[in-house]
């Protein structure tokens, strides 16, 4: 049995980000699926809230690039410009769950396929959860869900909070949750409401330090997500030593994103990085193709 460098020796999780978001249109029940199908451990759904509460899977709250929306003339008063965005766009906050489900998925990432545009619908979060138990009975294994809450204090202040409708969809699901989320105060709110682990996701500010202290992510989280240039300096491609000291803490670090048409700064290919961010021990990553993180996690 084959003892890997991670925090309790188990084999390093991976996490289908936004689905196999490198062949379909992301946060798809097909993306999803098809993750699922290339090993991933867990898929990810990002989720929002629409007009009349419902948690829906997008990346954002923007519709306009990852939708077909602009093609909706029905739809054409509902582009606006709000505080924090720059042009005019569509927002999932201002569209009930019946107006989304009239919506189709597009590829938003340049120079992926878009063979799949307009053809599936936006999954309710409650249709992932769905997904990931129907699967884990088919295939006799355990297909986790990793939410993370988009934009938790800007929801909050327009009278839509995350965590009921959240922990209400989780409340009998029977395969493994962590859930995530960049603003520490949302992760502070379920601590004392669910046992899901909670993961603090970083961002890797100018002097290389994350965004909030390890120690304060500590208080609250059983792990972190952290940009991968927190784990390996890109100017001098040496371990900045933030596995160990996250470990020391006794949590899990989870880096992100890994993507094959992407290849990080100073790796010549994605198995080069991919082999690089595992050997210093990493409890999982995310990547948009689950099939290139798996081969090389299974090496």
């Amino acid at each position: 049995m084959t003892v890997w460098p991670t925090l309790t020796g188990a084999l390093p999780i991976i996490i289908a980000h936004r689905g196999a978001s490198g062949y379909l249109p992301e946060h798809t029940l097909a993306g999803y699926d098809l993750a699922i199908e290339m090993g991933a451990d867990f898929i990810e759904p990002d989720l929002v809230l629409t007009k009349d509460g419902h948690l829906i899977a997008r990346h954002d709250r923007y519709l306009g690039m990852s939708t077909n929306v602009f093609d909706k003339p029905e739809f054409a008063d509902r582009r606006v410009k709000k505080p924090g965005h720059a042009e005019p766009e569509w927002y999932a906050e201002d569209f009930t769950l019946a107006e989304i489900k009239t919506l189709r998925a597009r590829q938003p990432f340049p120079g992926r396929s878009t063979d799949h545009d307009d053809i599936h619908e936006i999954p309710t979060f409650d249709q992932v959860l769905a997904l990931a138990s129907r699967r884990s009975t088919e295939l006799g294994r355990s297909i986790g869900v990793y939410p993370e809450t988009k934009q938790p204090t800007l929801f909050a202040s327009i009278g839509l909070d995350f965590t009921d409708p959240l922990l209400s969809a989780l409340e009998g699901f029977e395969q493994p949750v962590f859930i995530q989320s960049f603003e520490p105060h949302i992760l502070m709110q379920l601590k004392d409401r669910t046992d899901h682990p909670l993961i603090m996701l970083l961002l890797r500010m100018d002097d290389g330090t994350p965004h909030i202290p390890l120690t304060v992510a500590k208080e609250f989280a059983f792990g972190v997500g952290p940009a991968k240039t927190l784990l390996i300096d890109p100017q001098t491609m040496q371990d900045t030593g933030f596995v160990a000291q996250t470990h020391e803490l006794s949590m899990a670090v989870h880096p992100w994103t890994f993507r094959d048409d992407v290849v990080g700064d100073g790796f010549d290919s994605i198995e080069s990085e991919l082999a690089a961010y595992l050997a210093l021990g990493i409890d999982g990553l995310f990547s948009d193709f689950s099939d290139t993180a798996v081969s090389a996690r299974n090496l």
